[in-house]
């Protein structure tokens, strides 16, 4: 398999010396350019390991692994120069799976890709067989947080996957407010009582953009259901 490799370095000559040396190895690269459309370019892309430096324009490493571990568990290598305890701790606190710190030995980059591509998608890997929870046709994909219908596909965040996710394998039963606030967010007490309204809101949108309209059923008193209108 033709694996797709994205790289988020601003350091030029940096960018041309991975990319001449994965592509030797039958990866596709892409190389990221706009530093303010990061998560666009993922989106678009679709890697299966991202290549992420700390020190960026405008924001940094971290803030984007955060935006990207919205939408996807891809792998994420740190390349950077920093080399403190505390920048390696930060870097998988906020989603980094490895780190790398320059100057680097281009052989170790290449085995750590190789690595995380095996336990993510290999010999390796926990879960071979993707999950898919589906209803007639209407699918989402949790491992990658994308939502397929026809032939449309979407990317879409983790909590909107998961109120997708229990009101599909829930159906055709109701689905209470009580039981999405447990199961989606750990600190219920906490979360303001709109907020998963907002979010309810947000899926019924992207089934919209998808073609489905009116596929979420308010029940007034007890939850939300599942109304097959396609």
């Amino acid at each position: 398999m033709n694996y797709k490799i994205m790289i988020v370095e601003d350091d030029k000559e940096i960018c041309s010396l991975l990319k001449e040396y994965i592509e030797k190895y039958e990866f596709t690269t892409l190389y990221i350019d706009d530093f303010e459309k990061v998560l666009e370019s993922f989106n678009d892309y679709k890697p299966d390991i991202v290549l992420l430096d700390i020190n960026l324009p405008k924001y940094d490493g971290f803030y984007w692994c955060k935006k990207i571990r919205q939408l996807s568990k891809v792998p994420v290598i740190f390349i950077s120069a920093r080399v403190s305890g505390m920048d390696q701790v930060m870097a998988l606190e906020n989603g980094g799976d490895d780190y790398i710190v320059k100057p680097f030995d281009i052989d170790v980059v290449i085995a750590k890709i190789k690595s995380h591509i095996r336990r993510a998608y290999g010999d390796y890997a926990s879960n071979k067989h993707e999950d898919i929870v589906e209803i007639d046709g209407l699918k989402y994909y949790p491992d990658r947080l994308e939502v397929a219908f026809n032939d449309k596909n979407l990317i879409i965040t983790k909590r909107e996957g998961e109120i997708l996710k229990y009101l599909i394998k829930k159906y055709p039963k109701v689905v209470s407010r009580d039981f999405l606030f447990e199961k989606i967010w750990d600190d219920a007490d906490f979360v303001e009582e709109n907020t998963l309204s907002v979010n309810m809101s947000r899926v019924r949108k992207r089934l919209q953009t998808l073609g489905i309209e009116d596929a979420i059923e308010t029940i007034r008193g007890s939850g939300y259901r599942i109304n097959k209108t396609w």
